[in-house]
C-alpha cells in the first residue's frame, strides 16, 4: 500500500475529495461573493470598521484603548484600511499635541455591509434557512 501511494506522488496523482458543491448564500433575491472581503476579515480591522461604523470619527487614542491594541498594531491596520479606502485619517494638532482621527468612508461603510450581508447568508445557510 505504502509503494502504491509512493508512485502515485511521483505521478503527481491527488488525492480527490469531493466537498460538495460551493455554498453561495443567496440575501435577499441576490448572491452573496463566495469570498469574504480579506480586508475586513481580520479581528483587529474589523474592530476598527466597527467602531467607526457607530461613532462619527474616533482618535487613535480612543480606538487603541476601546480596542485594547497597541500603538503600533492600530497602526498597522489603520494603515491598511486606509489604502483600501475604507477609512480616512486626518492629522492634526490639539495644541502642541499630534493627534489623528479616523472616519469610515463611504466605501467603508459598503464594504461593511457587504460583509455583514455576507456572514447573514451564512449563518442563515448553515442555520437550514430557519
Amino acid at each position: 500500500m505504502a509503494k502504491s501511494s509512493a508512485s502515485a506522488s511521483k505521478r503527481g496523482d491527488k488525492k480527490r475529495t469531493h466537498a460538495g458543491p460551493a455554498l453561495v448564500p443567496v440575501l435577499g433575491g441576490e448572491p452573496v461573493p463566495s469570498a469574504l472581503d480579506k480586508l475586513i476579515h481580520d479581528r483587529v480591522r474589523l474592530g476598527i470598521i466597527s467602531a467607526l461604523a457607530v461613532n462619527d470619527h474616533l482618535s487613535f487614542t480612543e480606538l487603541r484603548d476601546l480596542l485594547a491594541l497597541t500603538d503600533g498594531n492600530l497602526s498597522v491596520h489603520a494603515r491598511k484600511l486606509e489604502e483600501g479606502g475604507y477609512v480616512q485619517c486626518q492629522k492634526g494638532f490639539d495644541g502642541r499635541v499630534p493627534k489623528s482621527e479616523y472616519r469610515l468612508t463611504a466605501a467603508g461603510k459598503r464594504a461593511l455591509e457587504r460583509y455583514l450581508g455576507h456572514m447573514e447568508a451564512l449563518i442563515e445557510a448553515t442555520r437550514g434557512g430557519r
